[in-house]
């Protein structure tokens, strides 16, 4: 069984205030875009589509079934909305792009990724195996849907808040409306820059 390590490199905005972090990328042949949450079938885009613009659409090209990686990385560039996952490498247990078979090699060094953005007060992990990745990575409580807890990295007095959404998997069985009221609280709409 190969190891697979992480095809993307961190998207960091300079001003990102949240840092959203998954598991690991599902396997290339389910890829839509090359950005985070690239499965056609995931709902990310579409919970911050529904949530940003009313409109759960928003972030999909739905003549070719794809998201439009132009408009999500305009928005989250303007919105200060970084994005990776808890893992570097991996082992795919049965080859698909369930968490549950994921065996993780390495954990992705959550400190580097923090300096890198200072202004980020803020983790969200979409889902359990995400947020077990991230407990194990910087040895804090992992937190209920939708609630936080509040960890710190050792090279900093800094605290932080770690907040848990379900999962945006569609084999996570809520509805996109329901999954984006965990993600509605964590964002201040007075202030985002949506248009």
């Amino acid at each position: 069984m190969s190891i697979e390590h992480h095809p993307l490199e961190p998207f960091l905005p300079a001003d990102a205030e949240y840092l959203f972090l998954g598991s690991f990328p599902p396997p290339f042949n389910r890829w839509s875009m090359d950005f985070f949450y690239p499965n056609y079938q995931n709902d990310m885009w579409r919970i911050m589509g529904y949530l940003f613009y009313n409109d759960k659409n928003y972030f999909c090209d739905l003549n070719f079934k794809k998201f439009d990686k132009d408009k999500i990385i305009k928005f989250c560039n303007k919105n200060g909305l970084a994005f990776y996952d808890t893992a570097v490498s991996v082992k795919r247990l049965k080859g698909n792009a369930s968490d549950k078979f994921l065996q993780i090699v390495e954990f992705t060094h959550i400190p580097s990724l923090l300096e890198k953005i200072p202004k980020c007060n803020t983790v969200i992990v979409t889902g359990e195996k995400a947020a077990e990745n991230f407990a194990a990575a910087v040895n804090c409580q992992i937190p209920k849907i939708g609630s936080d807890v509040e960890f710190s990295i050792s090279q900093s007095d800094k605290i932080f808040k770690l907040y848990r959404t379900p999962s945006t998997s569609r084999a996570y069985p809520l509805s996109i409306e329901k999954k984006a009221e965990y993600f509605k609280i964590l964002f201040d709409f007075q202030k985002y820059k949506i248009y």
